[in-house]
């Protein structure tokens, strides 16, 4: 085994300790108002939103926040993370991704293997998101561009669906069931998302923001989002 893929699958690993199981994306307002009641229906819902945000925006700006990182252009990397927040719709989102990038950057400048150029990068951002600081990391630890966001995809993912089994409630099998059919489409999106990165994202999820806008006021929540 590779130094490098002992280090992707630490960036993948649901131990990373960013919160990232502490969010269900709209998933949670979906299922107590009836819009996700089975795995067949999860798998939808999961499936729309891979295809049309996370594919579409959150990979792509990985993908050109690991360019500008790579070419120790912190100026860039600022400017693409303002760029991804700005997309975030609702208070929930934005809330979720600086969370989760404030946390990743807080461990990646304690780690002793991340270059001091990219801590001091890291430290010099007030509101890092969450693509920012992973993208961070997979330069640092000399990651290709299709095993990071191929990883970074399936940490989503399965993210997700851990949601949904909690959620629907769906059983452990069925929640793997369901990890395996969408697993499928990873590699494919991968490419999508590497070939949208030089500006071509796009941030269209209107079934999304509104599923996270009403989620910020449902009366019980399992999830922060």
């Amino acid at each position: 085994m590779t130094p490098n893929l002992v280090r992707l699958l630490h960036l993948a690993s649901p131990a990373l300790p960013v919160g990232a199981f502490s969010y269900s994306q709209g998933l949670e307002w979906a299922v107590e108002f009836g819009q996700v009641k089975n795995a067949e229906q999860a798998l939808t819902w999961i499936s729309d939103i891979l295809r049309y945000a996370i594919v579409r925006c959150e990979a792509p700006a990985l993908v050109a926040s690991m360019r500008a990182w790579k070419n120790a252009d912190g100026i860039h990397v600022g400017q693409l993370n303002e760029r991804f927040v700005a997309t975030r719709e609702t208070a929930e989102l934005r809330a979720e991704t600086l969370q989760m990038g404030y946390s990743l950057a807080r461990l990646l400048r304690d780690l002793d293997d991340i270059p001091e150029n990219i801590r001091i990068a890291l430290a010099s951002i007030a509101e890092i998101s969450y693509p920012a600081a992973w993208s961070a990391a997979a330069v640092a630890w000399q990651l290709d561009e299709n095993n990071a966001v191929t990883a970074y995809l399936w940490a989503w993912l399965e993210a997700q669906i851990m949601a949904a089994v909690k959620l629907i409630p769906l059983g452990q099998t069925d929640g793997q069931k369901l990890l395996a059919k969408l697993a499928i489409e990873v590699p494919q999106h991968a490419c999508d998302a590497i070939a949208r990165a030089d500006g071509e994202w796009e941030n269209f999820a209107p079934g999304l923001a509104l599923a996270s806008s009403l989620h910020e006021t449902q009366y019980t929540r399992l999830f922060r989002s």
